[in-house]
């Protein structure tokens, strides 16, 4: 019996990830979040802004924030506000932290670059302005692999890939599609792309030959909006509803479309399920427009293969909602997931860690994930080359909690009370000056920034460092003195055996 009990509870670390809001002053206040009807996530996050569509009289804006820009956001504060109609959709680009791509009612793309701190005045200028749609563009998504490849799909039924370096439309994917497209997202090497769309069907498209590679009709037999995400290991997971309007989830595999891998029903609300992925873990977080609630699920070999995890729950419904790419997130507080919670007048952060009771890194939660780093030029990507991204550590942006006491050494410690080799920069624990943490050597030094670990949320500017960047600096700096210190003693210990006469 006790075995058999056993089996009821299915071990998985992530059974115990808890969400938490963050504090109310940790929140972006007063923002007049769009009221278009339209199943995008009128959110977009990445480790230096977020990113919120909101209402604009005659034409289309979003907000454009620095992360640390919390609180009451004033009536006056600039937007992104080029489009001459609303803005549906945008991607922050994956390669550049400061370039964010829209796609509005106006039936043009266009391509923005964002200044360092944030914008000090109104942006009417895109560097970019891609036209080829003939209908709204509902849809908006980078490459994740090539540098510069951007596709967007509109209300036209076309999908269209753009190389956004030289503005011209690299491929035009039409007649595809019979209605409107739903959603798309691309493979994790970007060689292809799936599509959900109001035929009901789910599509596996090759964009360099412009064929539809495969496909599953009535994927979900309801005729409200579908959704499809390409996973990791190349299945493809789907949102939808039943006939009988109930919420579904599924689990495809390419090679046996007859029947879904895995398929649950959730409940018979009616608001679109947003999938939300997370390739490092196998985590699906599902969000419903309108509900208040984040349901999580691991996806795993073995049958059920979709395994329930848990449900964050809050009061308030969403609008829509933000999702941190990992290199943004707080890995010293075993942070796996930060969303961005659009309520009706204000953006909450929303906090998923993974209890753990020690407080060294965590490599079983942080396998090396996608940096910031194209694998390829867009050019590399159209003669036929296929790549996965490139991946970095996140070691580096560790930083041991305060509740460690270091004890150190003196003697390990050179003249000025510094460790040996150290001075404003230090090359062995990759902190800088200002108590950041740089990426791994691998990348150019362009990315310094962009691998850094976010600023604690709510705490003094990127101009002036805060009490916590000043306290991550004496981390740091603490770390590396006790590990010499360590080195020292472990000498010492050689030393007097070989002293002793012992080998």
């Amino acid at each position: 019996m006790a075995m058999s009990f056993r089996k009821v509870v299915r071990q998985s670390k992530f059974r115990h990830v808890f969400g938490q809001p963050v504090k109310t002053e940790q929140c972006y206040d007063d923002i007049r979040v769009s009221r278009v009807t339209w199943d995008s996530t009128f959110c977009a996050v990445n480790p230096s802004f977020v990113a919120i569509i909101v209402e604009a009289s005659g034409g289309g804006a979003f907000l454009v924030l620095p992360l640390h820009k919390t609180g009451r956001i004033d009536k006056s504060y600039p937007t992104v506000c080029g489009h001459t109609g609303p803005v549906l959709d945008f991607d922050w680009c994956p390669h550049n932290d400061h370039v964010i791509a829209s796609g509005s009612e106006d039936c043009t793309v266009m391509v923005w670059q964002i200044p360092e701190n944030g914008l000090s005045q109104a942006l009417t200028e895109p560097v970019v302005v891609l036209e080829g749609h003939s209908k709204r563009v509902g849809i908006i998504a980078w490459h994740p692999t090539a540098r510069n490849v951007l596709l967007s799909a509109g209300c036209d039924n076309v999908v269209l890939i753009w190389n956004v370096g030289t503005a011209e439309e690299l491929y035009r994917l039409d007649g595809l599609h019979p209605d409107l497209i739903y959603s798309v997202s691309w493979s994790r090497d970007g060689s292809r792309f799936c599509t959900a769309c109001k035929d009901k069907s789910v599509r596996v498209i090759d964009p360099r030959r412009g064929t539809v590679v495969a496909e599953k009709e009535r994927a979900h037999e309801g005729a409200r909006p579908m959704r499809a995400i390409f996973l990791a290991d190349g299945k493809i997971f789907t949102t939808g509803f039943s006939r009988m309007s109930e919420r579904q989830l599924a689990l495809w595999d390419l090679d046996n479309l007859d029947e879904p891998m895995g398929l649950q029903e959730l409940d018979s609300s009616n608001g679109a399920l947003l999938p939300f992925y997370d390739p490092d873990t196998n985590v699906v977080y599902v969000c419903g427009k309108g509900d208040s609630s984040i349901r999580y699920f691991e996806i795993t070999e073995e049958p059920p293969y979709i395994h329930f995890l848990n449900t964050f729950t809050s009061k308030e419904p969403q609008r829509g909602m933000g999702w941190m790419p990992k290199r943004g997130l707080d890995v010293s507080k075993c942070e796996i997931a930060r969303f961005y919670k659009l309520h009706e007048r204000k953006c909450e952060p929303i906090i998923m860690t993974v209890p753990r009771k020690s407080d060294l890194f965590q490599d079983d939660l942080y396998p090396d994930t996608a940096g910031p780093e194209p694998a390829m030029e867009a050019e590399e990507w159209v003669s036929g080359q296929t790549a996965g991204p490139v991946l970095v550590s996140l070691r580096q942006a560790y930083v041991p909690s305060k509740q460690r006491d270091l004890k150190v050494n003196r003697r390990s410690l050179g003249p000025e009370g510094r460790a040996p080799g150290t001075t404003g920069t230090t090359g062995t624990t990759g902190t800088t000056g200002t108590g950041r943490t740089t990426p791994p050597p691998t990348l150019p030094p362009t990315n310094t920034a962009r691998l850094s670990a976010p600023p604690a949320l709510g705490t003094g500017t990127a101009a002036t460092p805060g009490l916590q960047e000043v306290l991550q600096e004496v981390r740091a700096l603490r770390a590396l003195v006790a590990e010499q210190g360590q080195r020292l003693s472990r000498l010492e210990e050689q030393l007097s055996r070989l002293e002793n006469g012992h080998v």
